[in-house]
């Protein structure tokens, strides 16, 4: 997920390129080395927690107050997380990890902007004695630990659903793909899994990498899809998340498109549920923040202490700087209306009035949403 959503500046500099080079390496030899400069003793931790953008909605209502409930637990409520958001701007992110490392914050949790931008502020954390957790995007650099969802199963499973969608009708027609933005390193394993699903099944008129996974983006590019392929060709899209599905949705409706072909999602985003619950959009991928915040907070709570991380983590992975990365990667669910009483209610991501607004009360009554 993008919400993930996954909006990104480009910000590398010829010295971060440098050290982003210099940090290669394995992930016991950057562990080794933060125990080596001291970790906090005792609950009274410092976590650093610097997220990448606040359009998506799910870093401030989720992620964030899930992980301080997590950091609080573990700590009998001594620990203290530090926040910071980068507002879809790669240098602002490299500022805050500045400032994390002069307030001396025991280990960071880190969702970069730009997985590559990132990797000479996570050598200077290192360097400072700081461990570094790259949450749901793998930064490069001598990070120490990883939590994400299966990503390359994402798409997928988005590529899945859009087949089921299409039935026997999958190669009558052209369809659109809308990946997420080339700074993101998971909107490249989102494309590589929907591709793995669709390719030879389905006829790939347009493909567009959207800039900074913004709707307006996604809006301007579905509008030119349309226009080059005939807006009656157009059979089915392809949508990286559920932010840019709104925008094409919206250019679907402005070409009179009727009626509208199935359009896949991801993050399980409100708006995108409300789409799915009118039939706009086909569906989204749910992706259970809980689970994969918690595991951030253990992790950086462990390193913080000291401690090893592998109680936590149940695989490895390996990023283009750092390899044998101890991780723990989430499980995703295909979200469609026949499950969102069993997935995002029954969790508590939302509830059915919240849902279930004026505007979509009757279609809610159809699917028994009550």
């Amino acid at each position: 997920m993008n919400t993930r959503m996954r909006r990104a500046a480009v910000a590398v500099a010829a010295g971060a390129m440098a050290v982003s080079l210099a940090a290669c390496g394995s992930a016991k030899e950057a562990g080794d080395k933060t125990k080596e400069t001291g970790a906090a003793a005792g609950d009274a931790i410092k976590v650093g927690l610097l997220l990448p953008e606040n359009q998506t909605a799910r870093y401030e209502k989720f992620d964030k107050p899930l992980i301080e409930k997590t950091v609080k637990e573990l700590t009998g409520g001594k620990g203290e997380v530090v926040y910071a958001n980068a507002k879809q701007d790669a240098t602002t992110q490299n500022s805050q990890v500045d400032t994390m490392i002069t307030n001396k914050v025991n280990v960071l949790i880190v969702d970069a902007v730009d997985s590559k931008a990132i990797a000479g502020s996570v050598k200077k954390a290192k360097d400072a004695g700081i461990p570094v957790v790259a949450y749901d995007r793998l930064a490069e650099g001598p990070i120490d630990a990883y939590t994400s969802f299966d990503n390359e199963e994402v798409g997928k499973v988005q590529g899945k659903a859009l087949l089921e969608a299409l039935g026997d009708k999958a190669k009558d027609g052209q369809v659109v793909m809308m990946n997420g933005s080339v700074t993101d390193p998971n909107a490249k394993l989102f494309k590589s899994g929907a591709h793995s699903v669709l390719d030879g099944k389905v006829n790939v008129g347009k493909e567009y990498d959207t800039v900074e996974w913004k709707p307006e983006n996604a809006n301007t590019n579905m509008a030119a899809a349309l226009s080059a392929l005939g807006k009656d060709k157009v059979i089915g899209v392809y949508s990286a998340n559920d932010g840019m599905a709104g925008g094409i949705i919206t250019a679907l409706k402005a070409a009179g498109v009727s009626p509208l072909p199935p359009v896949t999602g991801q993050d399980a985003e409100l708006a995108g549920v409300q789409r799915i619950v009118a039939g706009e959009q086909f569906m989204s991928v749910y992706k259970p923040y809980a689970p994969e915040a918690e595991a951030a907070a253990k992790m950086a709570v462990a390193l913080a202490k000291g401690e090893k991380v592998t109680g936590v983590t149940t695989s490895t992975v390996d990023s283009p700087t750092t390899k044998g990365v101890p991780a723990v990667l989430i499980p995703v669910v295909s979200l469609t209306k026949n499950n969102i009483k069993d997935t995002v209610v029954k969790d508590g991501v939302y509830t059915v009035d919240e849902i279930c607004t004026e505007k979509y009360a009757a279609a809610c009554a159809t699917l028994g949403l009550k």
